[in-house]
């Protein structure tokens, strides 16, 4: 016969067992990885100081409490200090036999359909890139034929002409670099997929960071020493994390600010694929900022080709990370209110590494 605790300890899903003051009186392990938290550290706290619901949960929870019967929410954003929020479907129910301790079970979305609609938004992405990048070929000659005209042009001017041929090359010039990050995204290649230490990826990007577009930033770590090797291609990856980290300097403006580069492993990140076949995804990195936010009128399309929250870009940085992370079979998400923006990537551990946890 299975014992309790074996039963306990086996539940894929964060659970907790909460006493008649609203403390946590256990926790399994699929909680301690949701929270980045051993159970030790978490009894006898208080369980809405380590959950954080974007919902009014806490009178629910006692109105079940008192009716004794079993209460089910769906789809409510639940974070921690450890974390950012994630979508959860919420079961609570008392336990019998034992007044006032209740049962708290959270269901995080196995992000149902995502793996679909990654595939969707890498098509998308393809097909845009693909009619920019044909376009790109056939503007390019006839642009620098307009550059060199204006250029002869300006040596026969005056001053307030040659203020416009100047405008012409300038601009030009501009519009060619564009046209050099669609081809650059275009020609992007599969990804040589070899283990990767992680951390010395965020160190080689931190330091490049703060020797250019990131000196007026304070960026600090948070890394997770334990953290096991990732498959896949570190310069791809390298690509990824400096993206995002000239999104955040640029987000602060000349002022400055604050950049938290974090890692931890969550054992229960799993990407769940059309086919239902599932991936796990352990490995997380979170670049973290200060900064105002991201816009809300492009929240949920930041991630697709030429969307952008700053005036003159591209919008092709933020595409381009998705392409790679997505070429990793991995995930990649946003939550941003004014002050908290948090970019996390989700990637796989080396195979042989996985199999030998597995086994």
């Amino acid at each position: 016969m299975i014992e309790d605790g074996a039963i306990w300890a086996s539940l894929p899903v964060p659970a907790f067992l909460i006493d008649a003051e609203d403390c946590i009186d256990d926790a399994n392990s699929a909680a301690e990885g949701f929270l980045n938290t051993s159970c030790k550290s978490l009894k006898g706290k208080r369980v809405w100081d380590q959950l954080r619901f974007e919902a009014p949960i806490a009178d629910a929870f006692q109105r079940s409490r008192v009716a004794g019967t079993p209460l089910f929410v769906n789809d409510i954003d639940v974070g921690a200090i450890t974390r950012a929020p994630l979508q959860c479907g919420v079961q609570i129910a008392p336990v019998s036999g034992h007044d006032g301790m209740m049962l708290l079970l959270l269901s995080p979305r196995e992000l149902a359909g995502r793996m679909t609609q990654n595939h969707s938004a890498k098509s998308a992405a393809q097909s845009a890139i693909g009619m920019a990048e044909m376009l790109a070929h056939e503007i390019k000659n006839p642009l620098a034929g307009i550059t060199g005209a204006a250029q002869l042009l300006s040596m026969n001017l005056n001053a307030e002409d040659l203020e416009l041929t100047d405008l012409i090359v300038s601009e030009s010039r501009r519009i060619v670099k564009l046209l050099q990050q669609v081809e650059q995204f275009g020609n992007l290649s599969t990804p040589d997929f070899k283990p990767v230490n992680l951390h010395d990826v965020l160190d080689r990007a931190r330091r490049s960071a703060l020797l250019g577009f990131g000196a007026h930033m304070t960026i600090t770590e948070e890394y997770d020493p334990s953290l096991p090797p990732a498959w896949g291609d570190a310069d791809q990856l390298l690509q990824v994390v400096l993206n995002l980290l000239k999104n955040a300097s640029e987000a602060a403006g000349k002022e400055g600010g604050k950049i938290r580069i974090r890692t931890f492993y969550e054992h229960s990140f799993r990407l769940r694929r059309s086919d239902g076949t599932g991936k796990l995804l352990p490995l997380q990195i979170e670049i973290i900022d200060d900064g105002p936010g991201l816009p809300e009128t492009i929240k949920d399309d930041i991630f697709d080709p030429f969307v952008s929250g700053r005036e003159n870009g591209t919008g092709l940085g933020l595409a381009l990370v998705s392409k790679i992370i997505s070429d990793h079979d991995g995930w990649i998400s946003v939550s941003s209110e004014p002050g908290n923006t948090v970019f996390r990537l989700s990637l796989s551990r080396e195979p042989r590494a996985s199999q030998s946890q597995e086994s």
